[in-house]
């Protein structure tokens, strides 16, 4: 059985980390297995893409602490390695990727969410970083995207230092996820918010999540010089064309082929 799930829903790609009996934690396997699935999803026909675990119980509940419990030094650094180049690979992905944190996200799990675009999470979602109680720093980007993420370094600091575990309502309410859903209705909220994606032009889209993205990083006036560039290139497009044409006939069926 694959330990990494991958299907297609019309223009939509959805993934599944599929260790229920572990609660979905993130072994070498895990890792490597997510990083050919993301090798091998089509750039053209995909538009959007939506993550969630396996089960009713976890997204990803950590990293495996039973395969890192007797790491070396460079075999950690290895690990820590590959997982932050995976997740700088789904931050960085030429489409939007949407979290659907179904239960636990702890360690590793709240850096994979971390690093998609968008977060939503069911009713019996958690959230936390506990590595310090296991006596390490968290490993795949989380010093650094929490605090980003929620726009405060303080808050970030005190989840961080006291390992403390946050339910959905607080990590709605911190801006950590964007919307909380009952655990049914998750999945199909997922794909309904992709769909709405995945209906607008994918050239313009992918040009957005660069700009917010990249720009973030930028002084603001270079970030602002980064958004002009990036919003006239998208005039040498036909979709921009198809998008206007349709806007002035008054037609809500768009074409758009992703050129």
């Amino acid at each position: 059985m694959a330990l990494v799930q991958y299907e297609t829903v019309r223009q939509l790609g959805l993934i599944t980390i599929n260790r229920p009996e572990a609660l979905n934690a993130l072994n070498r396997a895990v890792l490597q297995e997510l990083n050919e699935v993301l090798d091998a999803v089509d750039l053209e026909t995909t538009r959007c893409l939506v993550i969630t675990g396996a089960g009713e119980k976890a997204f990803v509940a950590g990293a495996d602490v039973a395969e890192m419990c007797c790491m070396t030094e460079s075999e950690a650094r290895l690990f820590s390695e590959t997982g932050n180049a995976l997740f700088s690979k789904i931050e960085t992905f030429p489409m939007p990727v949407i979290a659907a944190i179904n239960g636990y996200a702890l360690g590793g799990g709240n850096e994979l969410a971390l690093s998609c675009d968008i977060r939503i999470c069911s009713e019996n979602a958690v959230f936390g970083q506990p590595e310090a109680g296991l006596g390490i720093t968290p490993g795949f980007g989380g010093t650094q995207r929490l605090a980003r993420v929620i726009g405060s370094a303080s808050k970030a600091k005190e989840l961080l230092f006291t390992c403390r575990n946050i339910r959905a309502e607080e990590a709605l309410q911190i801006g950590l996820v964007s919307c909380v859903y009952r655990l049914e209705e998750l999945l199909p909220e997922a794909l309904k918010m992709a769909t709405r994606i995945a209906n607008n032009a994918p050239i313009a889209i992918r040009n957005l999540k660069r700009a917010v993205n990249e720009g973030l990083d930028m002084p603001i006036q270079a970030a602002i010089q980064h958004e002009v560039e990036l919003f006239s290139t998208c005039f040498l497009t036909e979709d921009q064309k198809e998008g206007m044409q349709a806007f002035l006939e008054k037609r809500k069926e768009k074409d758009f082929k992703n050129k």
